[in-house]
């Protein structure tokens, strides 16, 4: 999938409209992929992301935020840590599926399915030109606005 263009897709979001990424066209996109709203990990990420948010948008790069919670379970989160981007409810896991992040992992010794923390940054032609898998998230979001930078 590294470097091609991305399948366009929507999904609901935050925003009160929904998300379709050939709408972005022309903008440098970061689309993160995170195993649930309101946990530590999650949250961490989400206000790295955020307090970044001013140099990703003066790199010319829009954030989303995808996990299979709930539009309302987003819109608490989001309120919650003042979150300047919008999150995307993927609970059919259409994008999921596109980008291949559903795992089997181990929670308190059971197999469980959920999101591989992931990230993916696509160029202003929606290409595919980095991605993280297996993210762990101090110093992750500084990690991807550096490479935003270089595109």
């Amino acid at each position: 999938m590294m470097d091609q263009a991305v399948g366009d897709f929507e999904l609901p979001s935050t925003g009160g409209k929904p998300f379709c990424l050939s709408a972005l066209h022309g903008k440098k996109v970061v689309l993160y992929f995170y195993p649930r709203d309101s946990t530590p990990g999650c949250t961490t990420e989400a206000r790295q992301f955020r307090d970044l948010y001013p140099q990703f948008q003066a790199a010319g790069c829009e954030i989303y935020g995808i996990s299979r919670d709930s539009l309302k379970s987003h819109q608490n989160f989001r309120a919650r840590q003042d979150l300047p981007f919008d999150l995307l409810s993927d609970g059919e896991e259409k994008a999921c599926a596109l980008f291949g992040v559903i795992k089997m992992k181990n929670m308190y010794g059971k197999q469980v399915r959920g999101i591989e923390r992931s990230t993916f940054v696509l160029d202003a032609s929606g290409v595919l030109r980095r991605e993280w898998r297996g993210v762990k998230v101090p110093g992750h979001a500084e990690e991807v606005l550096d490479f935003v930078k270089t595109l």
